[in-house]
């Protein structure tokens, strides 16, 4: 089984390309200022008669013009072996940086000497990509830290309850049935950040089967679902839901929509509102009252495990994965995401999703 054939160096079919032009355009201009020489020709007197013999210099011009077209072809190979080595020197830059960067060092830039305007552009590209690459893997290596911590804290929980409860010898059954609803309680706050992360990591991929549906219906449904929680907390909810024809798959839009409207609920004032609109340009607005944030924070509160005030959440209901999770899928759709402080404290977000045609 043979392998694949060697490919052919940019180099080398450069200076052949330069090689071959320079010789073509050596024997036209030879071809042109020989050729009237040939046909011209000269004449010499014949001794001892009155006649005159032609002659013709034709070996002679062929001869001078076979030792410049071996000149000329020598020196366009030399000259274009040259030029194509200094007009793919960027490249080696390029590939020899490549080849030195890892996970480790995507922070690093390219350093490409910008002669050529193509190849400045070029390292341009590679540099956004590397960027881009860089926050990436940064954010995917928080993202796994806290994921860590969040899942090891309620084991060790757990593991500390059960050494507890087993090594006392005064444990009566209610001591046991009190551990076993803690435990419970625990498991079930996994089940949730489980839940929220695999919803996490499914907004981060991109849409198999983009469908046309109305978000005014999947926003309804969403409130509807969360009335009970609303009235529990003591918040108003106010909708104003025009119909919204927009592309997408319909069960990310209804888990965008659940974080939206669960985060204005958990993260308001007593006897506070929260306000939902849809519009048919596919936008979708929601609103609440809450504790004044600072523009300056509203970017980390799209991360994975942040919220306002803290890094962390075991001091309050939620993992702080609600608005990271509306931030991915609201990408995965392709649709822009703003959001501003409230004039009197709380978020104000508005999503515009693709509008079906």
């Amino acid at each position: 089984m043979t392998g694949p054939a060697p490919r052919r160096r940019l180099r080398t079919r450069l200076a052949l390309l330069h090689a071959a032009f320079a010789f073509g355009c050596g024997v036209l201009l030879l071809a042109f200022v020989n050729l009237p020489l040939i046909s011209t020709g000269h004449t010499t007197p014949v001794d001892g008669s009155s006649g005159a013999q032609a002659t013709s210099n034709l070996g002679e011009l062929l001869r001078y013009s076979a030792v410049a077209l071996v000149f000329i072809a020598a020196l366009s190979v030399v000259l274009g072996w040259w030029i194509a080595g200094r007009a793919v020197r960027p490249l080696q830059v390029i590939t020899s940086s490549a080849r030195a960067m890892s996970a480790d060092t995507l922070a690093a830039r390219l350093r490409v000497p910008a002669a050529y305007q193509e190849f400045a552009e070029l390292a341009d590209t590679l540099d956004d990509l590397l960027r881009r690459l860089h926050a990436s893997f940064t954010a995917q290596r928080q993202f796994i830290a806290n994921a860590s911590h969040e899942l090891r804290t309620p084991l060790t929980v757990q593991r500390t309850m059960l050494q507890l409860t087993l090594t006392d010898p005064h444990a009566t059954d209610e001591t046991l049935r009190s551990a076993c609803h803690e435990l419970l309680e625990l498991g079930e706050q996994q089940e949730h950040l489980i839940d929220a992360l695999l919803t996490l990591a499914t907004g981060y991929q991109p849409i198999d089967r983009w469908e046309r549906f109305d978000l005014a219906e999947v926003t309804r449904t969403v409130v509807l679902d969360h009335g009970a929680e609303a009235e529990r907390r003591g918040v108003r909810v106010h909708t104003v839901l025009a119909a919204a024809p927009v592309l997408g798959d319909p069960r990310l839009a209804a888990s965008l929509v659940t974080n939206l409207v669960g985060n204005a609920l958990r993260h308001n004032v007593p006897d506070g509102t929260v306000e939902v609109a849809t519009s048919p340009t596919g936008r979708l607005t929601v609103g609440n009252t809450g504790p004044p944030i600072p523009a300056a924070e509203i970017g980390r509160l799209f991360q994975p495990f942040q919220r306002h005030g803290t890094d962390r959440t075991g001091d309050t209901d939620g993992h702080g994965l609600g608005l990271a999770i509306v931030a991915a899928i609201a990408q995965a759709h392709h649709a822009s995401l703003a959001a501003c402080p409230g004039p009197e404290g709380g978020l104000h977000i508005t999503v515009d999703f693709p509008p079906a045609p």
